[in-house]
């Protein structure tokens, strides 16, 4: 397995709020982690860089303790997740200047031959071949809320002005719920997780021909966030491209 990971300021923010990594055990096994950080006083980078890494932590200290099945590994996220939701929120009550923060969080476990998400917010997960690319995850969010119910239609969805209002996110609130998802991934594979700043920009199937083309991972997820840049760049733009392939960059 390879990965890239890449986060980018865009070309309208002042600091980015966005965080990304890469974890491997020396079996094998990965966990990819991004998080968009939000919050006033700068504290929605605390946010994000506590997020990614503290549960970086916890899954560098599994050892002889690694879940070995779908049950287990949800299990283990969803533990994992609460304890960084607790952290999160006691930093941000702890001070005025973090008051209000969070971030939304996907965390993706590759372990022999399937892929393990939790995800909380409105940052995304996606599974790419050769010939589709589907997105995993769904928002939590306020436009995909109404979207769910009928109310507004997915053209209306993509300029609504609360679009990037967010229901859910990691440190806002004293509970979180995350949600989980298990796929495989298995030679060929590609996993995308990306923030708003590259899904707001670049249409699924725009992604998946620039993945599946001819190049490095690093040239690949480059390519990605040159485009949603040139698109705009409003936001901070974050991606990790993970495949399952012998091609890329940052071998496992």
């Amino acid at each position: 397995m390879h990965f890239s990971v890449r986060t980018d300021i865009g070309r309208k923010r002042t600091f980015n709020e966005d965080q990304g990594a890469v974890f491997v055990l020396d079996n094998g096994y990965a966990l990819a982690v991004i998080a968009d950080g939000m919050g006033g006083h700068r504290s929605g980078d605390v946010a994000s860089a506590m997020a990614v890494s503290l549960i970086g932590e916890h899954f560098s200290k599994l050892g002889s303790s690694i879940p070995q099945s779908k049950e287990t590994w949800i299990a283990w996220l969803d533990t994992i997740i609460r304890k960084v939701n607790q952290l999160i929120f006691e930093k941000a009550q702890s001070s005025p200047e973090h008051e209000g923060m969070g971030t939304t969080l996907e965390a993706a476990v590759i372990a022999e031959g399937s892929c393990y998400i939790a995800h909380v917010g409105d940052s995304r997960v996606y599974s790419v071949n050769s010939e589709t690319i589907t997105q995993l995850t769904k928002d939590h969010s306020y436009v995909n809320a109404l979207l769910a119910s009928g109310e507004i239609t997915e053209e209306e969805a993509e300029v609504h002005p609360q679009r990037n209002w967010i229901m859910r996110a990691v440190g806002s609130e004293r509970d979180i719920e995350p949600e989980f998802y298990h796929v495989p991934f298995t030679k060929g594979d590609y996993l995308l997780l990306c923030t708003d700043g590259l899904s707001n920009k670049v249409e699924a199937e725009m992604m998946r021909e620039l993945i599946v083309a001819d190049n490095t991972l690093e040239e690949k997820v480059i390519q990605l966030i040159d485009l949603a840049n040139e698109r705009g760049g409003e936001d901070n733009i974050t991606a990790v491209l993970l495949a399952s392939s012998d091609l890329g960059a940052g071998a496992v």
